[in-house]
């Protein structure tokens, strides 16, 4: 097989600490989904009632959320060996950089359908539950035709490349969802209300059951979010096939997508070079996903996450500058 993950490649090179993710049974599994299941449970507990969260409740979730997939990396290095916990923080670091895009359309779409501020955790919560479940599915299936069919390395590597230059280019209407299919399906197969019930995706007018705003969010939330994954799978996958590492650096990445949104959804402005910055690292998976297929080269797992951390840190390191940039010539004018 023309596809395989740093680990096999480090195991037949007879060099470091090494387990086969294959033999180890459904033991990591289910410490994985027991875990990810109790966290959602403590994040909808403190989100019981509907409130507007505020700037430091925001941060102080996102980096518990960052903590807890650092932590989940120890776990993983104590457990397969340094090589799995570099394809675990390499595939973590591309789903939480590619996510921040998912996070300004969601910030769109919620203005657009004018839901509150409130309410949208909810909406985000269920959102994440479902993304997670069609992310399992998609990488299951992306393994297994990759297992299949060696070609696929080569179709997966070109699709990244375009996609990349795509984000590069970047679309001013993204996220726009006058034109969004989904949302249309929904109007028009379900009865629609356009007053909110609280928390509720459903509720009861004149004795007819009717469906509020938040299940037309929801459904729209889900749809965007097959459309980012289709991107960002192939992408971890280009670092490593090992479902459980390819899974596992994707849930810890999602889970702390809502606490994302709500510190970041107004600050898009400021983020002049970020498209350029996402796109330039799907080009680089792409290109070394091609190189796999035609040549059987691959890249040390320590050098790729070097390289995409340093396109992650440009982007930033250049959009501060930009922002200095404006505020001097606002100050001058």
């Amino acid at each position: 097989m023309l596809q395989r993950s740093f680990l096999t490649l480090a195991a037949e090179e007879g060099s470091g600490n090494f387990v086969e993710l294959g033999d180890i049974g459904s033991g990591p599994w289910i410490i994985l989904i027991a875990l990810v299941l109790v966290l959602l449970g403590i994040d909808l507990y403190r989100h019981r009632d509907a409130h507007e969260p505020s700037f430091r409740e925001a941060l102080f979730e996102s980096l518990f959320w960052v903590a807890c997939g650092l932590a989940f990396s120890v776990y993983v290095l104590v457990t397969f060996g340094d090589l799995a916990f570099g394809e675990y923080l390499s595939g973590y670091l591309i789903e939480k950089a590619l996510s921040v895009d998912n996070v300004f359309v969601w910030s769109m779409l919620f203005t657009s359908l004018a839901i509150p501020l409130k309410y949208q955790h909810r909406v985000l919560f269920y959102g994440i539950f479902g993304a997670l479940v069609m992310r399992a599915l998609f990488i299951w299936l992306g393994t297994a035709l990759l297992a299949q069919f060696e070609f696929l390395l080569l179709v997966f590597g070109a699709f990244l490349i375009y996609t990349g230059v795509g984000v590069m280019r970047h679309k001013e209407d993204e996220g726009d969802i006058s034109s969004n299919r989904a949302l249309l399906l929904v109007r028009r197969f379900v009865p629609m209300t356009d007053n909110f019930d609280g928390q509720k995706f459903f509720t009861r007018i004149d004795g007819r059951r009717v469906a509020t705003p938040l299940l037309a969010a929801l459904v729209v939330v889900e749809a965007t979010d097959v459309v980012f994954a289709v991107d960002s799978v192939p992408a971890i996958l280009a670092i490593s096939t090992e479902e459980f590492l390819v899974f596992s650096s994707n849930a810890f990445a999602i889970l702390g997508l809502r606490a994302m949104y709500f510190l970041l959804a107004g600050a898009k402005e400021r983020f002049h070079y970020l498209n350029h910055g996402l796109g330039a690292i799907l080009v680089f998976v792409g290109l070394k996903m091609l190189a796999t297929g035609l040549f059987e080269y691959h890249l040390n797992v320590w050098i790729s996450l070097a390289i995409i951390g340093a396109m992650l840190a440009a982007a930033v390191v250049f959009s501060e500058r930009k922002n200095r940039q404006l505020e001097r010539q606002q100050v001058a004018s």
